[in-house]
């Protein structure tokens, strides 16, 4: 009986823009037409367009049924409107259930029949090294005693699954030829790797046979009796409920101290709170993680343990893989769009006090920088009598040291600290505001949002900045002359009034809105440059990465600088005076000529580098320390693969295409498709001729048949 309606297949519908999108590739691409409407052959759009399955020794079995994924109405003829509904379809939230139903739903009527299943199962590689029963009990179950019986999608999510423990037991009972509920080992060994290689690790792989004789009774080494058998295969399903189970006790711990060795009684013990997890799959589990260990540390190893890292090198990586890592940023995204605006409130508030934090400790550790940049900036080369005080930053550095003391050094730090708090707050809080609301949903953010981001940070700082630096710059600078009494800073507030805090104000826009619109999009890229392989950066990374980031922002925005300096300091008799930006440009050219805007460069550079430097690092631990969870993005490179899953370093090159006509879904395809086999296992041969070039054994077949570059999906493993 035909399904309801209502469990078909239904696209979400496309905003007009999408669609207009979608229309201008597709025409690139179709170049065909058919009573006025324009198409492409399903061979088109695997080779030409997706760029799959090239050449002309392609299977047409598997090509037959690569192509019927677009091809709704079967008539080799791709419209717009299929193209459009199957980017709709790849980015749906359960799409790699919805696209594997669409390759088996071979006549595009929303159901599948039996003849449907029976085609699709013949055509894998595992049928043809197993044949599968298609007259047992499991078919009759699901598809009827008259096999009429069509299945919805609802349904075929769960027989799906179920036809993959069915697969793996009727082998079994194949090669249990006495009817006495063992297998070899060489026949267990076999059913793995060639009916569940997409769940095996390399380590379980490669160590097979010391795992089993681990875990199982001596009195029959080489025998796999069928609990022990079904028992292995879960473990390999559910590795990643083991790793919740292991989570969930180091939370328990965490109350009372910190250790990531958690003991098999420890594991035993929880595990009892977790369905379908029974003490013969965590004896499994831990003759993996023993002679894991074992490997590591080159001698024997007789307690059992086991730490969170194991359980990525014994997982087959299928946390790792494409789709699973898409559920992720889609699922982060998501939390970031729903944030309530209490949770936003209270994140901006957390993260303008951890900036104020970071900024007092940026400001402290390269004050005395500071001040000499200023000096150096503010000392002219006209020709009045001793006006020059100093001939470089080190000399200036020796004589503030000399007649002034160490304490010279750090002269307008107090109220530095009273306005650093506040400007740094602000522009770290604005830049982390901006950049959650423009990162894609895909977890990625572009070049010129990063920009925006940092340039909305330098604008937002400066109403905090410009008081700050005027009252700074003229303590700064007051103990250059010993005759002059020094101002306290209440006493320069007082001169200077309301008005006057903000002189200079557009030159101090000149120099910041630039400034941070380099700086947090540098240092944004030099993070993920120099992150480990997991793409966690460690303390000595998140340094390097604010330095360096610094030193072009610095640099650049050095001319404004020095404008903003001269009209923020009082001119003493005989010192020019300006009268606003453009004309504080026009006589510090005229007067000094160009390499005047460049005074104080290196100091400015050596003390911007590090002060950054220092403001991110301290902001970022601080952030990892605390680990408040406002239900917004995590920040990038503070989690480890051991708990995050993944590598952000690598997430776009593997998730996305590069191809910028693989627009919306379709940059998702790769990692659809790939799920659908190391989550399905269904494999189909590439070439008509078995000679031909097949993909790596540790590389899913279908990754190769689909177009993953192999250097990506070894990266992942």
């Amino acid at each position: 009986m035909p399904p309801n309606a209502k469990d078909s297949v239904q696209p979400r519908q496309l905003t007009s823009t999408n669609q207009d999108e979608l229309s201008s590739v597709f025409n690139r691409y179709a170049h065909h037409e058919h009573l006025g409407q324009r198409y492409m052959t399903p061979n088109e759009f695997l080779q030409d367009y997706l760029g799959y399955l090239k050449g002309d020794n392609i299977d047409p079995t598997t090509l037959n049924i690569l192509a019927s994924l677009v091809d709704l109405n079967k008539d080799q003829k791709i419209t717009i409107t299929e193209f459009a509904n199957f980017e709709s379809l790849l980015t749906a939230s359960d799409s790699l259930y919805r696209i594997a139903f669409q390759l088996f739903d071979r006549h595009g009527q929303g159901f599948i029949t039996f003849d449907d299943f029976q085609y699709v199962v013949t055509a894998t590689k595992q049928f043809k090294e197993f044949p599968f029963n298609f007259d047992s009990e499991f078919v009759r179950m699901h598809f009827g005693v008259n096999r009429q019986r069509h299945i919805t999608y609802k349904e075929f999510t769960q027989i799906l699954l179920d036809f993959i423990d069915e697969q793996t037991t009727q082998i079994f009972r194949k090669f249990d030829k006495a009817n006495v509920g063992y297998i070899s080992l060489k026949n267990f060994e076999l059913i793995l790797k060639e009916l569940r290689q997409y769940q095996l690790s390399e380590f379980i792989s490669t160590n097979l046979v010391d795992v089993v004789r681990l875990s199982t009774s001596t009195a029959l080494p080489n025998q796999i009796s069928y609990p022990y058998f079904t028992a292995f295969l879960q473990l390999l399903s559910n590795v990643e409920s083991m790793r919740k189970i292991y989570l969930s006790i180091c939370e328990k711990k965490a109350h009372t101290y910190k250790s990531s060795v958690i003991t098999k009684d420890e594991f035993l013990t929880e595990a009892q709170h977790f369905p379908r997890t029974t003490p013969i799959q965590i004896d499994i589990l831990f003759a993996v993680t023993r002679l894991l260990h074992q490997k590591a540390s080159g001698k024997d190893v007789s307690t059992e343990y086991v730490e969170l890292h194991d359980f990525d090198v014994i997982s087959a990586n299928e946390h790792l893989l494409p789709y699973r890592l898409r559920s992720e940023i889609v699922d982060e995204h998501y939390k970031v769009e729903h944030q309530s605006v209490l949770m936003k409130i209270l994140e901006s508030g957390y993260r303008f006090g951890l900036g104020s934090i970071a900024g007092a400790v940026g400001a402290t550790a390269v004050y005395p920088i500071d001040l000499v940049k200023t000096r150096m900036q503010n000392q002219r080369s006209t020709s009045i009598v001793g006006e020059r005080l100093y001939r470089n930053s080190i000399d200036c550095f020796k004589k503030v040291v000399r007649h002034e003391g160490i304490f010279g050094l750090y002269r307008g730090l107090i109220p530095q600290l009273v306005g650093v708090a506040p400007e740094k707050a602000i522009k770290l809080t604005v830049n982390d505001f901006i950049r959650d609301r423009l990162t894609l949903a895909d977890g990625s953010i572009p070049l010129w949002a990063e920009i925006v981001a940092g340039g909305c940070a330098g604008a937002s700082q400066v109403t905090f900045t410009n008081p700050l630096e005027i009252v700074k710059i003229r303590l700064q600078v007051a103990g250059e002359l010993q005759s002059v009494r020094r101002p306290a800073a209440s006493e320069v507030v007082r001169e200077l009034g309301l008005r006057g805090l903000y002189k200079g104000a557009r030159a101090c826009f000149l120099r910041d809105i630039p400034f941070s619109a380099i700086y947090f999009p540098a240092y944004a890229h030099m993070k993920k440059r120099s992150a480990d392989e997991h793409g966690y950066n460690d303390p000595k990374s998140l340094f390097v990465s604010g330095l360096l980031a610094g030193i072009p922002a610095a640099g650049l925005c050095t001319p404004a600088d020095v404008v903003k300096t001269r009209l923020q300091v009082q001119a003493r008799k005989g010192q020019t005076k300006y009268n606003g930006l453009t004309d504080a440009f026009r006589k510090i050219y005229a007067e000094e000529g160009w390499t005047a805007f460049w005074k104080g460069a290196g100091a400015r550079m050596f003390r911007s580098s590090p002060q950054f430097g220092f403001t991110l690092l301290t902001y970022e631990l601080l952030q990892r320390a605390l680990n408040i969870d406002f239900q917004g993005r995590k920040l990038e490179g503070s989690q480890h693969v051991d708990q995050e899953q993944y590598s952000p370093k690598s997430r776009a090159s593997i998730i996305l295409s590069t191809n910028p006509d693989h627009v919306g879904g379709f940059r998702l395809a790769q990692a659809t498709f790939e799920g659908i086999e190391t989550r399905f296992g269904l494999a189909f041969p590439k070439y008509k001729n078995p000679t031909s070039s097949e993909a790596s054994p540790t590389i899913p077949p279908l990754t190769t048949l689909l177009g993953v570059n192999p250097s990506q999906a070894n990266s992942a493993h």
